[in-house]
């Protein structure tokens, strides 16, 4: 398989279940701002024409788009990692509850219509909209993990690497953990977790890289 990302996006979630489910796949790096992968070679709108990450190429050349569902079909490959329950059990639904609900009530909201470039609010006035529009969504997850370490049965699962995204994104734009105790301790939690590790680690030589190579053209 084959996974189109970009460094600290929503793709970070799919990668982090792929390197939790021990599949083989690899990486393809996208340019959001140009639209390119392969280091500007291939027109990403080629892949997947809304132009966003992540897009999953699957064993068979098919393109599977939109990060619930990539993650849930991650999940239903990996048969032996216990990533997803089986279909119409109770802890299935509930893991597609939260796979829903992370992507329609958190992760939409994170991403302002107000922002200047790129994914995520970057303006003063971008960041307090997003604040506000994610912080009773926010607290009402961190409710629900109340003395657990994940959100169904405390075992991990595909939804807590999407919520991981949703807590590193809070890192990243430097809101406060405070009243969510218990979304700081599911994100201490992850990021101990090996592939959680791994694909952080990577993320920041690529960003590394990228920087420097910005650094170089100017």
């Amino acid at each position: 398989m084959k996974l189109f990302y970009a460094a600290g996006a929503s793709s970070l979630a799919p990668h982090i279940l792929l390197e939790e489910s021990s599949l083989t796949y690899v990486v393809e790096k996208v340019n959001l701002d140009t639209k390119t992968w392969n280091e500007g070679q291939n027109d990403y709108k080629q892949i997947n024409p809304k132009s966003y990450v992540p897009a999953l190429e699957t064993d068979s050349g098919k393109i599977i788009t939109e990060c619930a569902v990539i993650m849930e079909y991650i999940a239903k490959k990996a048969t032996t990692k216990n990533l997803i329950a089986e279909y119409d059990s109770q802890t299935y639904w509930q893991q597609r509850m939260w796979l829903n609900y992370i992507a329609t009530e958190l992760h939409k909201n994170f991403i302002s219509p107000f922002r200047k470039g790129n994914w995520l609010p970057n303006t003063i006035d971008s960041k307090q909209l997003a604040y506000k529009r994610v912080l009773s969504r926010l607290k009402f997850v961190d409710q629900k993990l109340n003395q657990k370490n994940y959100l169904v049965n405390n075992q991990f699962s595909a939804p807590d690497a999407y919520l991981f995204v949703m807590t590193n994104w809070i890192h990243r734009l430097e809101y406060s953990f405070n009243n969510l105790a218990n979304l700081k301790r599911f994100d201490n939690n992850m990021r101990k977790r090996l592939a959680v590790d791994k694909v952080l680690k990577q993320a920041k030589r690529i960003l590394y890289k990228t920087n420097q190579i910005k650094q170089n053209h100017s």
